[in-house]
């Protein structure tokens, strides 16, 4: 560290040109892959669930993409507008060439009355694309204009509907929170550096961190599949991590060239204390985000990659470009500005507050660290009632199309057609009549089921569909997979269940499964990592403590709002299970930014302790230079992630509001009173480690 200080600051013309061009050259670039997100990636490919969709795939047997519902107008009947839709359909069909399309004018009498409205003036059309067809996200709204009838009305639910209206939305969500986020920022910036040269230093970072994240992101594309929610994961943290990061070392160098050195001389002292801090926090970061990649899930993996990616823009940026920066303006960083004491005046105030509020909780630490304690179990018990849902179409805004051909389907229609794909496997020979009518048996006497139809058969299997009965919701189709699959399947069979109920059921149990090897990862990383920064074993299981503390209390408020529905009115969301996924992500960016906040923290307080002082001074002095810094630094994280929570989508608000919620409790709440009054009571024990550690530490330690 201390040769890339002295490098980067000798040559900073030269790093700061270089890392410019090469983020910008990249980043524009990296523009290319809004043009290749994928909308899919829930699923578990080795799940049960997968390997059925996998057999019926080509048996015209898959979840529709499109369902598009005709509505007769006044004085007509579904039978007068036959014609015109079938010759519709015919053309799409010639067109398009999808893997298979059924409509009620065209279906059997078998599957005719689950293709009509209960009054009998809607009909459905299924609409299946298959591989071959050559459509993709950009292109898939002209589908639908092909779809319509003229003189019908016409409306268009399916899966594809909704992927594509959820990517869209996404894509407008993350302009507008951008456009909102960079200028309230920035003015927040300008007060708290007291001048705009030194608030656009950390903008621009931010701004082109993000760039750096889309080229990665774009890279990425060409091996793996990306999801169009990473590109506002890695906006979300590429900007935020930026700003933080360069508010932290901006703030380092203005209070080394207070000490009267030179902006050399100060800029170098930065990289090697902030500039430290900064790289220690990125790997840790990315380690944290690296747990996601366990996951089976694509759009997990995908998830984890835009955070890694964020991360590591943020940070390579801050150790390049801003220390380049600061040394070519030097004491320049202060211009601009309507007073030339006003940040000295800030830090005074800031370091008089801070130093004030440590010494009252170091007074009274029994009853500081009892009462948040308490008070933030209070908050997580809701959490123990906490279910696991998917993004469904309830996530779209209530206005929006697709949204509402979905509801149109629940209220309107007797069943969608919508059940358990169940393959009865024979043992080498294709089950017989016997077989098969033993096993339809079996599933129509399961509660929830309507009725049992048979499909289709191929080679040694044949393909059942078990339909849900009427207004069965998500967990009660999920309770008709988990009977279906404990039926006893008849002599020299096998019974496989499939569906996207199934697929919802394995894709959460996988989550489940591998969520605490990614909290593992996270733990022993965070553990392995912060004694090698400060040589401590108690500092280290205190911080991972404070971070399960921060995640259960965020975690339980979420739940109490999103999924019990308390104050979900005034978020604009309907009650249901938390969206796991999203589930993953906040517990791994929480978890992260409180190890990160932690190490912010306890690196000065480290350093004082390094320099002779006291527990109880180090306590002050680290709380007091980074009291104001941390606080800023999860303000400004809520007004990049706050942008989130206007967002049309229900899932983005999650997010939002999740993120903010952590971001309260910990910054402030853990970060600046119980922590504080942790330390004082554990006295000498907080620096203690076994002397075989200490000695490892000393060879290997990466703290100093």
């Amino acid at each position: 560290m201390t040769r890339w200080a002295a490098f980067a600051v000798g040559r900073k013309w030269w790093v700061l040109t270089t890392a410019v061009l090469i983020v910008v050259i990249s980043g524009i670039w990296g523009l290319g892959v809004f043009g290749k997100l994928g909308s899919g990636g829930y699923v578990d490919l080795n799940s049960e669930s997968a390997q059925v969709a996998l057999k019926v795939a080509d048996l015209g047997t898959a979840t529709p993409d499109i369902v598009a519902i005709y509505k007769a107008p006044d004085g007509q009947s579904l039978e007068s507008i036959g014609s015109a839709v079938e010759q519709t359909l015919n053309t799409f069909q010639s067109d398009i060439e999808p893997a298979k399309v059924t409509s009620y004018w065209t279906a059997t009498a078998l599957e005719k009355p689950l293709l009509v409205s209960n009054d009998g003036t809607m009909g459905l059309a299924a609409i299946t694309l298959g591989d071959n067809t050559g459509v993709t996200l950009a292109t898939f709204g002209d589908l639908l204009t092909k779809l319509e009838v003229p003189g019908v009305q016409a409306e268009f639910a399916g899966q594809s509907v909704v992927a594509v209206s959820l990517n869209t939305t996404l894509q407008d969500d993350l302009v507008r929170a951008e456009l909102i986020a960079i200028p309230i920022t920035l003015i927040l910036l300008v007060f708290i550096f007291g001048g705009l040269v030194a608030a656009l230093v950390p903008v621009v970072v931010g701004a082109l961190s993000v760039l750096g994240a889309l080229a990665v992101l774009h890279a990425f594309t060409y091996f793996t599949d990306i999801s169009s929610f990473a590109i506002n994961v890695a906006s979300l943290l590429g900007l935020g991590l930026a700003i933080d990061y360069g508010l932290f070392i901006v703030s380092r160098f203005r209070e080394e060239l207070r000490t009267g050195a030179d902006p050399s001389e100060a800029a170098i002292r930065t990289v090697l204390t902030a500039g430290r801090t900064i790289a220690f926090s990125g790997l840790l970061l990315i380690c944290a985000f690296a747990g996601m990649l366990v996951f089976p899930q694509a759009i997990i993996r995908s998830l984890g990659y835009g955070a890694m990616a964020a991360v590591a823009c943020a940070a390579i940026l801050s150790l390049t470009a801003v220390p380049a920066v600061l040394a070519i303006l030097g004491h320049r960083i202060n211009a601009i500005t309507w007073s030339r004491t006003a940040s000295d005046r800030g830090e005074e105030r800031a370091q008089r507050f801070w130093g004030a509020v440590v010494t009252r909780v170091m007074r009274r630490p029994v009853a500081v660290a009892t009462v948040i304690v308490v008070g933030l179990l209070v908050l997580a018990f809701p959490l123990l009632g906490v279910k696991l849902g998917d993004a469904s179409y309830k996530a779209l805004p209530s206005s929006d199309p697709a949204r509402i051909a979905f509801e149109t389907l629940a209220a309107d229609f007797p069943s969608t057609g919508d059940g358990a794909v169940v393959v009865l496997q024979g043992d080498g020979t294709r089950p017989d009549g016997a077989a098969i009518s033993a096993a339809t048996n079996e599933m129509r006497a399961v509660e929830g089921v309507n009725s049992v139809q048979f499909t289709t058969a191929k080679d040694d299997f044949v393909v059942l569909q078990a339909i849900y009965s009427e207004g069965a919701d998500q967990a009660a189709t999920q309770d008709v997979v988990r009977s279906l699959r404990a039926l006893q399947a008849p002599a020299g069979t096998d019974i496989e269940v499939g569906g996207s109920a199934a697929l919802l059921l394995d894709s959460n149990h996988a989550i489940t499964t591998w969520l605490p090897v990614m909290i593992a990862i996270m733990v022993i990383s965070t553990l392995v990592l912060l004694f090698l920064a400060f040589g401590s074993v108690v500092l280290p299981v205190k911080a991972v403590l404070m971070a399960a503390l921060s995640m259960a209390s965020t975690f339980g408020v979420l739940t109490f709002v999103f999924q019990e529905g308390h104050g979900a009115g005034l978020l604009g969301v309907s009650p249901a299970p938390l969206e796991a996924t999203f589930v993953v992500l906040i517990l791994a960016v929480v978890f992260g930014l409180s190890t990160d906040y932690e190490v912010f923290l306890m690196s000065r307080m480290v350093e004082a302790r390094n320099q002779g002082a006291s527990t109880e001074e180090a306590v002050k002095v680290g709380t007091q230079r980074t009291g104001r810094i941390v606080t800023a630094a999860a303000l400004i994280l809520i007004i990049v992630t706050g942008a989130f929570t206007i967002s049309g989508l229900s899932i983005m608000r999650f997010l939002g509001v999740g993120m903010i919620l952590a971001l309260i409790i910990d910054a402030t709440i853990i970060r600046m009173l119980l922590v504080p009054s942790l330390v004082k009571l554990m006295g000498d024990a907080n620096w203690w480690a076994p002397a075989w550690m200490k000695r490892i530490h000393s060879k290997v330690g990466i703290g100093h």
